[in-house]
């Protein structure tokens, strides 16, 4: 945006809903209820920030530094080593409100200078102080407390440090006092909040001065490395579009398409009741990944690796072969351990971990148990646009349930497989069609389909298909 520089946060996610990152040289109000992690997202600002080559102070009025080091180390940033390296200054301020009125007068001087000399140690560009209410906690007069909010992000904004301030929110309000809001330059709440006995975190950029910036709320989660903020418009319709067809791991399926596989980066689902063999199709197009030297991840939501190695072994595919030679990596969790933006995230970190050439996730729908129709479409919308950016072919499998054919879904998938029993008088017998292939032509037969040792195995058209 002309005439407003961004300092960029280095949190995944949060410089893509600021446009770019906070206001440089201005001050970022950061307000939120207890356990919502204000105290970690001021001080991975900073972290990110020595990572870019500019150091910066952190000013606690709660934890000691030792606690706060101590708090962090989890995450893999130390602390007190960046201090030792001269890159940070971590300075812990003691505020006592019983002194504070026998004193008098409220003076924020001895504060400014302590502040300054702590900059100028450094050299520091950016500056978090966490947090305000403690800061302020001896002042009752309203307008001597919107003076002396004024008086210090001017402070701070003429010593030319990008700074973020925490707060903590009010009832009625963003903030307790209710004030702090319209004096920064910019807001962010965030939100810990219980639905369906599943905990999950938002952030919203309440306002961003001289800057467009997204005005939804977004969900975050805080992992092994800090912050992640996904919002649905991080990747949008801009990924390419490949002609490469990659194969199924059926030979009878790769034949009923018009270029033998799906194309690169495409989305499937294969999608049927239970025991038709979703799991089956995936796994086979697992194991044909792995037999091209190709790595794939593959997302378990339902069995542990080891159940699924032993189960595909009875159609012939080796996936335990492939775990020992490193080429498939099988991530398995229920899904009801992790809220849906948990999953979101885990599946971005195991794909940036693995760098698979192609992705299984089996099954989605366990998903509905975790939320709304339009939070499961958000989530798989953000998956598939992730993937897709980075050309990754994935196979997502669906159980079919009473609600129908996952049409919340449909818009979002390339390519459409359905698994089904047919009922013949006494006999029952596995069939399937493709629904729909994005931009290849592809048989509109029903087949019937085995499973045997020797793997899957596509027969004839059916002639009559019962419902």
């Amino acid at each position: 945006m002309a005439g407003l520089t961004h300092c960029p946060t280095g949190i995944d996610g949060l410089d893509k809903i600021t446009d770019g990152g906070l206001p440089a040289g201005r001050t970022t109000l950061v307000a939120g209820g207890a356990g919502c992690g204000k105290t970690l997202l001021a001080t991975e600002f900073l972290v990110r920030g020595v990572e870019r080559g500019e150091a910066g102070v952190l000013l606690a009025f709660e934890e000691t530094a030792e606690e706060l080091a101590a708090n962090v180390a989890s995450l893999g940033w130390d602390l007190d080593r960046l201090q030792a390296e001269g890159k940070l200054v971590v300075d812990y301020v003691k505020v006592d409100r019983e002194q504070i009125d026998m004193t008098g007068d409220y003076d924020l001087e001895a504060l400014f200078i302590r502040l300054g000399l702590a900059i100028d140690e450094v050299g520091a560009k950016r500056v978090a102080l966490d947090t305000l209410e403690v800061l302020f906690a001896a002042l009752d007069d309203t307008a001597r407390l919107r003076s002396e909010l004024r008086r210090l992000f001017a402070w701070l904004k003429g010593k030319g440090v990008t700074s973020v301030i925490t707060a903590e929110s009010g009832g009625g309000s963003i903030t307790r006092h209710g004030l702090e809001e319209y004096v920064a330059d910019c807001v962010i709440s965030l939100d810990h909040r219980v639905s369906d006995q599943m905990a999950v975190r938002r952030i919203r950029v309440v306002k961003l001065r001289g800057s467009t910036h997204a005005t939804n709320e977004f969900p975050f989660v805080i992992g092994a490395t800090g912050f992640s903020v996904v919002p649905v418009t991080s990747f949008g319709l801009e990924h390419p579009a490949s002609t490469e067809a990659v194969p199924t791991g059926v030979a009878g399926l790769d034949a009923m398409l018009g270029r033998g596989g799906w194309f690169r980066g495409s989305v499937t689902m294969v999608s049927g009741e239970s025991g038709t063999g979703k799991t089956t199709f995936a796994a086979a197009f697992a194991d044909a990944a792995c037999s091209r030297g190709q790595k794939c991840l593959y997302m378990a939501f339902e069995e542990s690796a080891a159940q699924l190695a032993r189960n595909m072994s009875s159609v012939g595919l080796r996936l335990d072969h492939w775990m020992d030679e490193g080429l498939l990596r099988v991530h398995a969790n229920r899904p009801t351990e992790l809220g849906l933006e948990r999953h979101l995230t885990t599946v971005y970190e195991q794909v940036e971990l693995h760098d698979p050439d192609v992705v299984v996730l089996d099954p989605v729908t366990d998903f509905t148990a975790l939320g709304g129709g339009l939070d499961i479409k958000a989530l798989l919308m953000r998956i598939v646009d992730y993937l897709k950016n980075r050309q990754v072919t994935a196979v997502f499998t669906s159980l079919n349930h009473p609600l129908g054919e996952d049409t919340a879904l449909s818009s979002l998938i390339d390519n459409f497989v359905h698994l089904r029993m047919l009922e013949n008088g006494a006999q029952r017998r596995r069939s399937l069609f493709i629904q729909k292939a994005r931009g290849m032509a592809h048989s509109h037969h029903v087949r019937g389909f085995e499973l045997s040792e020797d793997g899957i195995d596509i027969l004839d058209a059916v002639a009559e298909a019962a419902p």
